[in-house]
């Protein structure tokens, strides 16, 4: 029983003399000045590139539909055919446009006849002028409702407005359609007024100027890249997406391309931009985004401070956000560091 005693405090003196030995080694960590290698900050001007992506497009899609509704007749072009600037396309079921042009025209008949015989009693003084003029208002009534109708019936028909491709045949023969309802979807692909349609972010909204040139890849090409301008920015953003469209006008390969194409933008903005450029050893558990360096305004004491990655590039990190108010940034040694560590700069 006194051997399992002696045990029990010589194990509890050693527990005692460890922990001791631990809490030292800590405090002496703690109060440890780390020796590190510091660089002056200052913004400077640069250009980051910017990339975004988008689909294909042409600046003259078409929703093709009738004046007037009723039974579609003929729908003569599928989808992806090319079609000749005034080609008929489609067509209703003529026969209650075409009766009601014949109303029209017959209206049109009595009036003229009215007139006629008005006008002459009227020269006679048998007529009253309250009469002449009911009937001339009577024959003007009747020619406009005739070129009404004449024109519903010129467009019950759909013809190309111009040389292209139907990108989408939205209706089926036989089918009843109301006044205004798409029926085929076209483009002025032929002409290679191409565009690419991209979101960008705010920041990338800002930072781009109409006129600003681009390379384009569409992916369906690899190794094809193409010149592009960016031709306009919307001064609004997309309420679904939140994003801020912008348009890249880019001529076409020898490749066919088609709407709806996928393609990445690679821009490098006109307008230089503040930022702070850093070596990558500076930035901790940095991403595409956020990061964290460590500062010193005194070169005493390190500061840890959270930072916003606005590019990475080649050789630097351009820093846009998180630095504002630092004067030194630590390059060698934050790897031990901690926040409001000690520090002894060795380069001055």
């Amino acid at each position: 029983m006194k051997n399992f005693m002696y045990l029990l405090t010589a194990v509890a003196i050693t527990w005692q003399g460890c922990t001791s030995s631990a809490q030292q080694e800590e405090t002496t960590r703690a109060t440890e000045v780390v020796p590190v290698k510091i660089m002056p900050l200052a913004q400077s001007a640069v250009r980051p590139t910017l990339k975004l992506s988008g689909q294909l497009t042409t600046d003259d899609e078409t929703l093709l539909a009738f004046k007037t509704g009723g039974i579609v007749q003929s729908v003569l072009v599928k989808e992806g055919d090319a079609v000749r600037k005034g080609q008929l396309l489609a067509a209703l079921d003529l026969t209650e446009i075409q009766a009601q042009v014949a109303q029209a025209r017959l209206s049109l008949e009595k009036a003229q006849r009215d007139f006629t015989r008005v006008s002459r009693l009227y020269a006679d003084s048998v007529a009253t002028l309250e009469q002449f003029q009911n009937a001339q208002t009577g024959l003007a009534v009747a020619e406009q409702q005739h070129k009404a109708a004449s024109f519903n019936l010129e467009h019950s028909q759909i013809r190309a407005a111009a040389d292209g491709f139907v990108l989408r045949k939205l209706v089926s023969e036989g089918q009843v359609v109301g006044p205004g309802v798409p029926v085929l979807q076209t483009n002025g692909a032929k002409k290679g007024n191409w565009l690419l349609r991209a979101g960008a972010s705010d920041r990338q909204w800002a930072a781009l100027t109409v006129g600003d040139t681009a390379t384009a890849e569409v992916d369906a090409f690899p190794g094809t890249p193409v010149r592009a301008t960016l031709t306009r920015k919307s001064e609004g953003a997309d309420a679904a997406t939140g994003l801020f469209t912008v348009e890249f006008s880019l001529k076409p390969t020898a490749d066919k391309w088609a709407a709806g194409l996928f393609a990445k933008l690679v821009v490098t903005p006109a307008r230089a931009q503040k930022a702070w450029a850093i070596p990558y050893d500076a930035l901790l558990d940095g991403d595409a985004q956020t990061g964290y360096v460590f500062i010193t305004n005194d070169n005493k004491q390190a500061l840890r401070t959270p930072v916003e990655i606005q590019e990475i590039q080649k050789n630097v990190i351009l820093v846009s956000r998180g630095l504002e108010s630092a004067r030194n940034l630590i390059v060698t040694g934050n790897a031990y560091l901690k926040d409001s560590a000690a520090i002894n700069v060795i380069n001055p």
